[in-house]
């Protein structure tokens, strides 16, 4: 008699949507259509401005496929032609962003600001409104006041700290809500969700193609803290420059969003020219977003201690920190900021401002100068999200751009002072600013 067999199966192997975003973060999309490289374990670089063509109907094919709306993300294999519209490390690192960021798709720009630039520019045309936050960061600001307006797109300013503020200055003109949470440099909440809700009631009365769409600048929270698109937003733009990039090496933007977006931020950055290069694409894929869940999860522990440390010392008049008990927003701090696994991530900002006289820098200035000169652990520099800990003064520096009363009614204090926590030991942080505050 025939012996029986016992049939076995094979356990199905795990998708790695089944793993923790940090593993994900790491890893990657290894199996991407952009490159096969299953025998590399770090993704390669791409170093070439222009692709081989097998024939011109191949050719024509790509450039086709490129300006299509009807050709599905998911093909087969992308038929790359030149740098500035497709190629494979930018889009690799694009693959990991819009996972990152829990979006559809992703489209990388040269800098933050191009990224900006492209998000409001394929949704707004001459004669349309921005609506935005009164508090925004300079260069965004000069790009809405001094720039737009020779297009014919103007902005109307209100305080999206209270969501239905936007019933006080929507118009049938208007097309976008635009708005960075925490904003810089004072780390102002904005409640995504509210928003969502208010603009969700003025769309109701309007056309699908004049609705008011929801833009974020997620560069300060980053994806690790706070992801938009789960909470309300339309659009997701970044810095890569900053935390994503990580290393203050390599300058990069990106829009993140559903794929309804993709064929216009491409055709955007295509035309406009802003496109990130692969030598810069490949640092932030391979050292950058890898490690940012393991630098935010230390740089704001450090956070933490530097602003207790500072809430506690009586040359400063108050301190501002997502992760304090004083926070003003604490409870949309909690409720908001949080990491993949829903633990509460407050970052790795800080804004503090030094007693002096009323509308005065003195202070200050005499700190950061001293900064500058004699501490080890604390830079004067602009920027942000790096491992070393950057001090700068936003009213004179990073802001300066904005009218001092407008400074003024949106928190920007002469006297305030913004520090990007590093990945510096926390006791040595404090020396440097104990003797700093010391010496003011």
């Amino acid at each position: 008699m025939k012996a029986a067999t016992k049939e076995t199966t094979a356990p199905k192997a795990p998708h790695k949507s089944d793993y923790r975003m940090r593993s994900r973060m790491i890893h990657g999309t290894f199996t991407t259509k952009r490159w096969d490289y299953d025998h590399h374990v770090i993704p390669p670089l791409s170093s070439s401005t222009t692709f081989r063509l097998s024939s011109v109907q191949r050719g024509a094919e790509g450039f086709i496929d490129f300006g299509s709306e009807e050709i599905p993300l998911e093909r087969k294999v992308p038929i790359y032609i030149y740098d500035r519209l497709d190629e494979p490390t930018r889009g690799m690192l694009e693959e990991n962003l819009a996972a990152a960021e829990q979006g559809e798709i992703c489209v990388a720009f040269s800098t933050g600001m191009a990224a900006i630039s492209a998000a409001l520019g394929v949704v707004v045309s001459q004669g349309d409104e921005i609506l935005a936050h009164e508090q925004l960061y300079g260069s965004t600001y000069s790009l809405l006041t001094s720039w737009l307006p020779r297009y014919g797109i103007h902005t109307r300013w209100c305080d999206l700290r209270k969501p239905k503020s936007l019933r006080e200055v929507v118009t049938p003109r208007s097309r976008v809500v635009y708005f960075e949470t925490p904003t810089n440099p004072s780390l102002e909440l904005i409640d995504l969700a509210a928003v969502r809700r208010e603009v969700d009631a003025l769309n109701k009365t309007r056309q699908e193609k004049d609705r008011l769409l929801i833009i974020v600048d997620n560069t300060f929270a980053t994806p690790f803290c706070q992801r938009p698109l789960t909470l309300g937003a339309d659009l997701v733009a970044h810095s890569l420059t900053k935390n994503i990039g990580g290393f203050g090496t390599d300058m990069g933007g990106a829009v993140i969003g559903p794929r309804s977006f993709y064929n216009l931020l491409m055709g955007y950055r295509k035309d406009f020219g802003g496109v990130l290069s692969p030598k810069n694409a490949w640092p932030i894929l391979v050292y950058g977003l890898p490690t940012l869940g393991a630098r935010l999860a230390n740089q704001q522990k450090t956070a933490l201690k530097v602003a207790q440390f500072l809430e506690s010392h009586p040359k400063v008049d108050r301190v501002l920190y997502p992760g304090l008990e004083s926070f003003p927003q604490k409870e949309l701090a909690h409720r908001q900021m949080v990491d993949y696994e829903g633990k509460f991530a407050p970052g790795s900002l800080l804004y503090f401002i030094l007693k002096d006289q009323p509308g005065s820098s003195l202070a200050a200035d005499r700190l950061v100068d001293y900064i500058a000169q004699r501490a080890y652990t604390i830079t004067l520099a602009v920027s942000l999200g790096q491992l070393k800990t950057l001090i700068e003064n936003p009213y004179s520096m990073t802001h300066f751009n904005l009218p001092p009363e407008e400074k003024e009614a949106s928190g920007i204090h002469p006297g305030g002072i913004r520090l990007s926590v590093g990945l510096e030991d926390w006791h040595d942080l404090i020396d440097d600013l104990r003797a700093a505050l010391d010496a003011v």
